[in-house]
């Protein structure tokens, strides 16, 4: 039988070790496609670049019959660019990550990594992001490879609802410490922002961004929940970001 073709991407750039986590998961199931940025483009969100040149370079990290390929762009970028130049088609899977770092409840509106899954899931492929709850560049991926590839293996099988991608979140545990996988709703969690004001030697004001997460959510069917519990959360997301439920109100309005 044919393997699936499995495009591969994230944000945190080509050679970060999540990546490279992923990309030899993904080989034991599919034919590969690499395409990531040629530098770190977290918090990018679903930016494109419309303003400047994308460049496009062949790659050889791991051996010399990988094809992958390093984009001066964004994620997204990274997703429309595989499809229309490399592959030349849309490939069975898309897969992105796996991110330093989590990306649970309102993350997902910031991550390069879930927005490159939500621009597959656009361009019809079914579509995972994948991330763990630890920043380090060093973070351990081992813990949680026979659960990528399950949860891989199964979207492949059984696929996946129109317009919807997957949000999968690994708690930062060892794998005899996880306690499974729950399918989960996104918490309602906010980020309490400030902006520290700083000066910097030439006496010039500048602005540096920090915050405090902050878990709204009370719930236990929850990403935020199922981490913190020890479990790997998965989350069905939708770019469809119409509110049905506000529309009957709207249309009361003298419009």
């Amino acid at each position: 039988m044919r393997k699936p073709v499995i495009l591969v991407t994230n944000d945190d750039g080509i050679t970060a070790p999540g990546i490279r986590t992923l990309i030899n998961i993904m080989k034991e199931i599919g034919d590969v496609v690499v395409v990531a940025p040629d530098s770190p483009q977290s918090g990018m969100g679903h930016a494109i670049t419309v303003n400047n040149a994308l460049f496009l370079e062949q790659v050889f990290i791991d051996n010399q019959e990988s094809k992958e390929y390093a984009c001066s762009g964004t994620p997204v970028d990274c997703v429309k660019i595989a499809i229309d130049q490399i592959i030349k088609a849309k490939p069975d899977l898309c897969v992105s990550g796996i991110n330093h770092g989590s990306n649970s409840s309102c993350n997902v509106i910031y991550s390069g990594t879930m927005s490159a899954a939500v621009e597959a899931g656009m361009s019809g492929v079914p579509a995972i992001g994948f991330s763990l709850q630890d920043f380090s560049w060093n973070a351990d991926f081992e813990p949680i490879k026979k659960f990528v590839k399950q949860i891989t293996l199964e979207t492949l099988k059984k696929g996946l609802p129109e317009g919807v991608v997957l949000n999968v979140n690994f708690p930062k545990l060892s794998e005899n410490e996880i306690k499974g996988i729950k399918v989960c709703r996104q918490a309602n969690a906010t980020w309490v922002e400030k902006f520290d004001e700083r000066t910097n030697p030439h006496g010039k004001k500048y602005y540096w961004l920090t915050g405090t997460f902050v878990n709204h959510d009370k719930g236990e069917d929850t990403d935020e929940w199922a981490l913190a519990n020890g479990y790997i959360s998965v989350v069905p997301v939708q770019y469809d970001l119409t509110a049905y439920h506000a529309m009957q109100q709207l249309n009361t309005w003298e419009l």
